[in-house]
């Protein structure tokens, strides 16, 4: 069995008595050498890196929520005139959102001058301000509501003053002035008219359904409640808006690496004071996942926008608006090595390959020395 065993022997030893060592060979041997080194440091550091593999799939998800955050500045826009609304296809509604949403004051230079976390915008007003409800019609007189206090059907109560002279009439003590709604207006306006002439830093975030909407920074807009448009109650001050404005942050959903959110640092400037600034984004659904396995849900978006100038009677048609929508495809990111078999075939690829063409280059070099060592022995080398 031994001996049959030798007959299978492919590399059959040479004695050392026929080895002869050559300059030329000492010298294929050390570059080979070197070779190998370079390619094998080459193989190692390609094998330790990580790389990320790409893929698309159509997305099967349904009944998801997606966290919007957001970072904008409006340097002419009072932070107490600023809100923001949201709504989607399915007719989800939010007006003045204040839930995890923080605004700064800010004066012209860019400098904070107070932190909000309570509230954007003026209270929510539930009752409208006329007493026959809705806005006013044609040539009727405004005609405010007394809470219970009217002398008679035409008495009219259109301040907050008069609404305290009227229950002083009766008798009556006047409490919680913070519910009547001549009271919140005029705190409102007053709010207004101090912060005139600055800024507003509005950042925060928004859960929305997965589903095509929009969400929207708009001026004025905290008191558009119960039939009650924001014309009717700016009618006192004529008010221009003008909605520079400046994106620090627009992420829809989490930070992953190399994300890239085309909307971050945009800054516009507007000479038209009124307007309407659009984006329209297209979401894509994105999986992140690193190489210790840790997976991030987000999004990735591209945009395009317009501006629309408004006219002067127009206050429906005032603010920056985002649009947004979702890929049916999401792409996929994985972090891996790879394979230890690839890399190991890698390896035995240079070694065997670089071997056997040193090999050849060193029988050529010295076959050929000989051939010429031969000639010049006889004479027949020139």
């Amino acid at each position: 069995m031994i001996q049959k065993l030798r007959k299978l022997d492919a590399y059959p030893k040479i004695n050392e008595d026929f080895y002869r060592r050559t300059f030329s060979g000492g010298l294929i041997t050390l570059v080979s050498f070197l070779i190998m080194l370079f390619l094998f440091s080459s193989e190692l550091r390609l094998y330790l890196r990580i790389v990320t593999e790409t893929k698309l799939l159509v997305d099967t998800s349904r009944g998801e929520t997606l966290r919007i955050n957001f970072d904008v500045t409006f340097p002419a826009i009072p932070c107490t005139l600023l809100s923001i609304d949201a709504k989607d296809i399915m007719g989800e509604e939010h007006f003045d959102i204040r839930h995890n949403i923080t605004k700064k004051r800010i004066n012209v230079h860019g400098d904070v001058i107070e932190v909000r976390r309570d509230g954007i915008g003026a209270p929510k007003v539930e009752k409208p301000l006329q007493k026959h409800g809705g806005r006013l019609e044609h040539n009727e007189i405004y005609c405010g509501s007394c809470y219970g206090a009217e002398m008679s059907d035409d008495d009219c109560c259109n301040s907050c003053e008069q609404v305290r002279e009227a229950y002083k009439k009766k008798g009556w003590a006047l409490t919680g002035t913070h519910l009547i709604d001549q009271c919140m207006r005029e705190e409102f306006f007053q709010r207004v008219i101090d912060e005139e002439g600055e800024g507003c830093n509005i950042y925060g975030s928004l859960e929305v359904n997965k589903v095509a909407g929009n969400f929207h920074f708009v001026p004025g807009k905290s008191l558009h409640h119960s039939n009650v448009h924001v014309k009717d109650l700016l009618s006192v001050k004529s008010y221009s808006y003008n909605i520079s404005h400046r994106i620090n942050r627009l992420a829809f959903g989490d930070y992953f690496p190399g994300v890239v959110n085309p909307l971050d640092g945009v800054h516009w400037e507007h000479e038209t004071p009124n307007g309407i600034h659009q984006y329209f984004l297209k979401a894509v659904p994105t999986i992140y996942t690193d190489i210790s396995g840790h997976t991030v849900s987000s999004n990735q978006y591209s945009v395009t926008e317009h501006f629309k100038k408004s006219e002067p009677d127009q206050h429906d048609s005032l603010g920056v608006f985002f649009f947004y929508d979702f890929s049916p495809i999401k792409v996929t990111f994985k972090e891996e090595h790879i394979s230890f078999l690839h890399f190991m075939t890698n390896i035995c690829a240079v070694f065997g390959g670089i071997f056997t063409i040193a090999g050849i280059i060193d029988s050529f070099v010295y076959h050929s020395q000989r051939a010429i060592k031969k000639k010049a022995e006889i004479g027949k080398y020139r």
